[in-house]
């Protein structure tokens, strides 16, 4: 017996219904397919963290001399331009040691210009000494031929003493006049000794003056040369009583204060340099199979939000854990051994632009999601 439709019920029900699920099925296979395509563009080939931190080569400021402080010009958070003085020394000493410094250059110029003065006395001196030697040569000369001229005499008296034709006081004459002339060309021959001697030694002096002279400069003069030295060290150590930043950024744990004796290499502060900070992201080592440098990563800080997006690559993959790397690295060799799967840390580059923009600290925590698809 066929049932009754119920009473009140459309004749179309049935089909409303039909179309309602088509409908239904039609809005799931749409949302699958949006979501598929979402995860497609938006989700696979992307890794993601959290667990990243701003990065920086924080620079330590030290003294290269030791000094009392006398002034410091900046104050932690302070903002420094490289170049900028940050701490002044007692410069006390070091003006001492650059008056020093100066007087010997000048000492040692003034020796050497005396050397070169003395070698012009001692060249002159020379000259003389060799002109007293011919002189004495000559003298010698001439002596001996007196010497000969008065034997010749003397003989010749003697023989004609002999034969009584010369008187015997002519004869004694004779004898005292070639004495003389013997005696003169001792004295002559004295002489040439001294002569020889004055002007070995004249030589001498002028040969140990040439060795100051020699260079044939003042300022290549040994002597000179280390007194220069010494006032350029003077000079550097004067320089470095003024203590300038090396580079741009902010300050950070500023140590020092004004009267403190600082030993050279004591750290007096540190510079953030805000404009080259990078980002350490520490992937799990189940997301790194297929993170490779040059790849493109979009960042977030906690400190700005959603707000500010930083773009950057990929510039390097960390060689170790930071477990390895802790000051008490795990013994895994152990009896009680919990498998934990280790991060490792890799290095994004942030554009210029964006961290000029919108600086970020050091250690300030970072989002990142490196697209892994290129």
């Amino acid at each position: 017996m066929a049932t009754e439709p119920a009473a009140g019920a459309p004749p179309f029900a049935n089909g409303k219904r039909r179309a309602l699920l088509i409908r239904f099925a039609a809005l799931l296979l749409a949302a699958a397919l949006a979501f598929a395509l979402y995860y497609a563009f938006f989700v696979f080939g992307f890794v993601r963290t959290d667990n990243a931190y701003v990065g920086a080569d924080v620079v330590v400021v030290t003294p290269r001399i030791a000094g009392a402080v006398r002034e410091v010009r900046v104050s932690d958070t302070d903002r420094v331009a490289r170049g900028q003085v940050l701490v002044v020394l007692d410069d006390a000493d070091a003006r001492a040691e650059l008056d020093a410094a100066r007087a010997q250059l000048a000492a040692a110029r003034q020796r050497y210009r005396q050397a070169e003065a003395e070698g012009k006395r001692l060249a002159a001196a020379l000259a003389a000494a060799a002109a007293e030697r011919q002189q004495a040569e000559a003298a010698v000369a001439a002596a001996a031929a007196e010497v000969e001229r008065a034997r010749y005499l003397y003989e010749r008296r003697r023989r004609l003493a002999e034969q009584g034709a010369v008187a015997e006081e002519e004869l004694v004459r004779a004898r005292a006049d070639f004495a003389v002339a013997e005696a003169a060309l001792e004295e002559a021959r004295r002489r040439l000794a001294a002569a020889g001697a004055a002007r070995e030694a004249a030589a001498a002096a002028l040969a140990a003056n040439e060795v100051i002279t020699g260079v044939g400069d003042v300022e290549r003069d040994p002597a000179v040369r280390a007194a220069r030295a010494r006032l350029a060290a003077a000079r550097l150590a004067l320089a470095r009583t003024v203590i300038r930043a090396p580079v741009a950024g902010v300050v950070v744990q500023r140590t020092v204060q004004v009267g403190q004796q600082v030993a050279a290499g004591a750290p007096l502060m540190r510079i953030a340099p805000l404009h080259a900070a990078w980002v350490d992201a520490n992937f799990r080592e189940t997301q790194l199979a297929r993170i490779a440098p040059g790849q493109r990563a979009r960042l977030i800080s906690d400190l700005y939000g959603d707000e500010v997006v930083y773009r950057g690559r990929v510039v390097g993959i960390g060689g170790a854990s930071g477990a390895v790397t802790a000051l008490i690295p795990p013994q895994n060799a152990t009896g009680n051994w919990v498998k934990v799967v280790q991060r490792i840390p890799v290095r994004i580059a942030l554009e210029p632009k964006a961290l000029r923009a919108h600086p970020l600290p050091v250690g300030a925590s970072m989002w990142v999601e490196v697209d892994t698809r290129d």
